[in-house]
C-alpha cells in the first residue's frame, strides 16, 4: 500500500498519481470515498482481500481516521487524503486512475453532528456532483452510493419499501440523501450511467465511532457508566450488523445484482431505544443505569424499520442478530483496545 499525504493543488497531481497505477493483473480498480470511515473503512478491508482488486481510498478525515484502514499485510490498496467536495482535489484522482467502479461513501454524519452543521452538509451535494460528472466522462462501469433511511422521514407506513412509501426528507442531512438520489437517477436517464442506491438502516459495527448510539451505548455499559437516552426511549430504530451490510454490498458488486435500482439494507428487528441499551445491558451483564436526557427539539424520527425482503433474499442467510452482533463488537473490543470485560 501507499500513502499520498494531501492532494498537491498544482497542476502536477495528475503526473504525480500516474505513478502509482495498479499492477495490470489486477482487473477491478475500486474508488471509496470516505473509505476511512465505519461503513466505507469496513467495505474496503473486505475489498481488498480480493486480489483482483486494486483499491484507492479518498477521504479528508474530518470524521475518519487512520487506523480504519488496511494494515500493512495487504498492497493493493492506497490513501488519498483529499475533499471529494472540491473538484481539483477529486478531479485529480479520477482521472488518473479510471476507476471501473466508485463507492460514493463520503458524508457528514451522526445526528447531533448534522444538525449543528447544515451548511456543511448542504456542500455535500457537491459531492455527489463532482463523482457523477468524473464518472460519466472516465468510463466509470457503475457508482454505489450510500444514502439513508432518513430520505422516508416519518414514516408513512412501516415497513418502509424502497418502490412504494413515499419520501419525506425535510432535514438538510435527509434532503441531500434524497437530491443526490435524484442526481444519480438523472445521470442514468441522461447518460446511461449505472448506478445502485443503497438505503442503511443504522449500520454498526466495531469501526463505528463512539459518538454513535451502539458503540456509545457498549461502551458505557463495559465501564458500568450510565446510558444516556434522549427523551423518552420508545421512538424504534432496526440495527443492522456491518457484516451483512457489506455481505450484500459484496454481492451486489460481484454478482451483478440491483443495476439501477434502490436497495434497503437493514434489520427488520424493530426496538425501542430504551430496549436497545437493556439488550446492551444484559448481554454485558452490566451494572449500568438508563438514564433519559431531554428530546432533540429535531431529527429524532418517531420510528424506523424497512421492508428488507430485496436484502433478504440476495444474502440467502439469517441476518446477525443484536445479541450477537454485541458479542462480536466485545471481541473486537477486547482484541484490539485491550478492553477488559
Amino acid at each position: 500500500m501507499e500513502f499520498i499525504r494531501e492532494i498537491p493543488h498544482k497542476k502536477c497531481a495528475k503526473e504525480l498519481l500516474y505513478k502509482h497505477k495498479p499492477k495490470l493483473d489486477m482487473t477491478r480498480t475500486i474508488l471509496v470515498t470516505g473509505g476511512a470511515g465505519n461503513v466505507g473503512g469496513s467495505l474496503v478491508g473486505r475489498l481488498v482481500q480480493n486480489p483482483e482488486n486494486y483499491v484507492v481510498i479518498f477521504d479528508d478525515l474530518s470524521t475518519g481516521d487512520k487506523d480504519k484502514l488496511p494494515g500493512p499485510e495487504f498492497t493493493n490498496w492506497k490513501f488519498i487524503r483529499g475533499d471529494v467536495n472540491r473538484w481539483q482535489e477529486i478531479s485529480a484522482v479520477m482521472t488518473s486512475y479510471r476507476f471501473d467502479y466508485v463507492f460514493h461513501y463520503a458524508a457528514v454524519v451522526g445526528v447531533k453532528r448534522t444538525l449543528e452543521n447544515p451548511m456543511k452538509v448542504l456542500a455535500d451535494i457537491e459531492g455527489i456532483k463532482n463523482v457523477l460528472e468524473l464518472s460519466k466522462n472516465t468510463g466509470v462501469k457503475r457508482i454505489f452510493y450510500s444514502s439513508s433511511s432518513e430520505v422516508y422521514g416519518e414514516p408513512f407506513e412501516i415497513p418502509q419499501n424502497e418502490e412504494t412509501t413515499p419520501l419525506n426528507a425535510r432535514l438538510p442531512y435527509a434532503v441531500v440523501k434524497q437530491t443526490s438520489e435524484c442526481f444519480i437517477k438523472s445521470f442514468h436517464r441522461e447518460y446511461d450511467l449505472d448506478y445502485t442506491i443503497f438505503r442503511f438502516f443504522n449500520t454498526y459495527g466495531p469501526k463505528q465511532s463512539d459518538d454513535f448510539v451502539v458503540p456509545k451505548f457498549l461502551s458505557a455499559a463495559i465501564r458500568g457508566e450510565n446510558i444516556t437516552i434522549y427523551g423518552d426511549g420508545k421512538q424504534t430504530r432496526t440495527f443492522c450488523y456491518i457484516d451483512d451490510n457489506l455481505d450484500s454490498t459484496l454481492k451486489i458488486l460481484y454478482e451483478g445484482h440491483c443495476i439501477n435500482d434502490v436497495i434497503n439494507l437493514g434489520s427488520e428487528e424493530e426496538m425501542t431505544i430504551v430496549e436497545l441499551a437493556q439488550t446492551i445491558i444484559n448481554t454485558v451483564n452490566s451494572t449500568s443505569k438508563i438514564i433519559h436526557l431531554p428530546a432533540l427539539a429535531e431529527g429524532d424520527m418517531k420510528r424506523r424499520c424497512p421492508d428488507n425482503t430485496k436484502m433478504k433474499n440476495l444474502i440467502g442467510r439469517d441476518l446477525v442478530t443484536l445479541e450477537e452482533g454485541i458479542r462480536k463488537m466485545m471481541s473486537a473490543y477486547i482484541n484490539e483496545h485491550s478492553v477488559r470485560i
